[in-house]
């Protein structure tokens, strides 16, 4: 009821600014415009025809992220030389845009999906890699002596104690990993994609359809928050409820 309400009373200050007329129609739509152009988008099949192509597109790239990220991460964890070297690199590395990374896609793999798809992983993996390590890296020193002192050693230890104990670190570099690989997606597709959401958002700037970009928008705002319910929130309530950390109801 909260959030209906709010979204509610944001839905009337943007009729409210609109009304006044303070941009043209063509650069400030009202939200009936919006809703309008989100339907026509859905009812002509170009909304989901875009869809479908960006959804194989960050699954695909995602995945990658994940299971490089992890790998990364845990290496960098485990072996001080790679935390002094390629640890560092990777840290550095992370404070770089992910737009950066699309002109040496552009160059190394043309205009083609690969290069859309380095981009998604750059803007991904370094996220999840850090966020291993770190939570390899912040496990309280007890859990491993009191694992050592019950004889649990060698992969046991890892299965059982060490990824255990830093999943929640993990999720939450899963998270971020998830929103920067959008992020980096949008800038691709944007760019140079022939199908697509970010495709949509660009033909709408050229095209001066205001109303198409917000119903792209919200799309892309709608997919992202979905997945994030039905992945991220779940998996931090079971792991809430495996540690004993869940609010009292």
């Amino acid at each position: 009821l909260k959030k209906a309400t709010f979204y509610a009373l944001l839905a009337l200050i943007w009729e409210a600014v609109f009304r006044l007329e303070l941009w043209p129609p063509y650069l400030f739509p009202s939200p009936l415009q919006v809703t309008q152009a989100l339907v026509s988008g859905i009812q002509d099949t170009t909304f989901l025809i875009g869809l479908a192509a960006t959804i194989q597109r960050i699954l695909i790239g995602y995945a990658v992220s994940l299971a490089f990220g992890f790998v990364l991460g845990f290496l960098i964890g485990r072996f001080k030389i790679l935390d002094e070297t390629l640890g560092s690199l990777i840290r550095g590395l992370q404070v770089l845009p992910s737009i950066c990374w699309l002109p040496l896609s552009i160059l190394w793999f043309g205009l083609s999906e690969q290069a859309i798809q380095f981009v998604v992983v750059m803007g991904a993996m370094l996220s999840i890699a850090i966020a291993t390590d770190g939570g390899m890296r912040h496990i309280p020193p007890i859990y491993l002596r009191a694992a050592k002192t019950m004889g649990v050693k060698g992969l046991a230890l890892y299965r059982r104690v060490i990824f255990p104990a830093a999943l929640p670190s993990i999720t939450t570099g899963m998270r971020l990993g998830w929103s920067f690989a959008w992020r980096s997606l949008m800038a691709g597709e944007i760019i140079f994609a022939s199908v697509g959401l970010g495709h949509l958002l660009q033909m709408g700037r050229e095209l001066h359809d205001m109303a198409q970009v917000m119903a792209v928008m919200l799309v892309i705002m709608g997919i992202g928050l979905l997945f994030d319910q039905l992945v991220f929130t779940q998996l931090e309530k079971r792991l809430e409820r495996l540690w004993g950390t869940a609010a009292p109801t």
